[in-house]
């Protein structure tokens, strides 16, 4: 198996044009052509899980964080992920970064998250803006089925739980075929009608190439009549965080030990107690304080996340209880989904997770 074969199923797990604009998720380093011999799953890409990957014979390491997050200028070697950069390049070892592009889909991060406190009901927080468009094309009536089955395969038709959503109408097209034309109908020379289909299916914005080679596949005309716009339509699948409801409402301190026991964590930061039942959670995996007016206006009776600083606790103002569980915490079962997708897609390979505890936080 190549390593190009790991990187295409990750992509269609969590497409790169997911992630935030600051983000640098994907392949970091290695070559997509060589064979696989072992993928080793981690949060963080240090140089102790780089060694521990070479050991093992994996020369795929598959991180949450990217190795190289920012821009870098010079390679040292002056800190463990400069070192693990060192590392993987002198060893041909490919290094794989699936950040925020698995934060901003449903099922990924925030999903593991949602599932181990077995949330139910379950909404993106804040859904992603401007990732839509939609295709109109004109097609002979007898082929618009064809034409249709065509743009739901390349994925188009997808709003919410929903699939193979269009909307199509009759009328007359006419076109006149120059010389040099090879007309599917009509003849050169002379204005043909023809009783078309207009369809209209929308779609996400990275499957545009793969949109219009289906299109252009099984429509009938030698020249393709379409039009694409873009929406600013939320995609309601796609985007920070998640809320969803507890199967029985509890109180605060029962819910902060849940969380202390799900999560494995010896401290909880968090605003002060109002007395109020919990139910409805709000959640997002690593720094989502940028999410607390909005679970305050979906009204959550909680927002589990991290990087919360001191200011922002008094948002809370007894409307919701604001938990800071640290962002490894928060984050670490992205592992275990990330091996459990592999092992289901790659029955017969070696996929691996760390044995390096890599969070740098400690609690004394």
């Amino acid at each position: 198996m190549k390593i190009k074969d790991i990187i295409e199923f990750l992509e269609q797990l969590a497409p790169l044009p997911m992630q935030e604009h600051y983000d640098n998720s994907g392949l970091i380093t290695g070559k997509p052509d060589k064979d696989c011999t072992g993928i080793l799953c981690c949060l963080d890409a240090t140089e102790e899980v780089v060694d521990e990957a070479l050991k093992k014979n994996c020369n795929v390491v598959i991180s949450h964080h990217p190795v190289i997050f920012a821009g870098l200028k010079k390679i040292t070697g002056r800190n463990t992920f400069e070192r693990a950069l060192i590392k993987a390049i002198k060893n041909d070892l490919a290094m794989y970064g699936i950040h925020t592009n698995l934060d901003n889909v449903i099922d990924g991060v925030n999903g593991e998250m949602a599932t181990r406190l077995s949330l139910t009901r379950l909404e993106v927080l804040e859904p992603k803006q401007g990732m839509l468009k939609k295709i109109y094309t004109y097609v002979p009536k007898e082929y618009a089925s064809q034409v249709l089955e065509a743009l739901f395969a390349a994925g188009g038709g997808h709003i919410g739980n929903y699939s193979e959503c269009s909307f199509s109408t009759e009328g007359i097209g006419t076109f006149r075929a120059g010389q040099g034309a090879n007309p599917f109908i009509g003849e050169i020379g002379i204005r043909h009608y023809e009783n078309e289909v207009k369809v209209e299916v929308i779609f996400p914005f990275y499957l545009e190439n793969k949109i219009m080679s289906a299109l252009r596949e099984a429509h009938p005309y030698e020249e393709v009549a379409y039009e694409i716009m873009a929406l600013s339509n939320t995609m309601k699948e796609a985007g920070a965080g998640l809320i969803g409801d507890l199967p029985e409402e509890m109180t605060e301190k029962d819910f902060l030990h849940k969380l202390k026991e799900v999560f494995k964590t010896p401290v909880i930061k968090h605003s002060p107690l109002s007395g109020k039942k919990v139910k409805k959670v709000a959640l997002c995996g690593g720094a989502g304080n940028f999410l607390i007016s909005t679970a305050l206006s979906k009204g959550a009776d909680v927002l589990v996340t991290s990087e919360v600083k001191y200011y922002q606790y008094f948002e809370a103002d007894g409307k919701m209880l604001l938990c800071d569980i640290g962002h490894f915490e928060s984050e670490q079962f992205t592992m275990d989904l990330i091996i459990e997708k592999l092992r289901k897609k790659f029955t017969t390979f070696a996929v691996l997770k760390t044995e390096n505890y890599t969070n740098p936080v400690h609690y004394f």
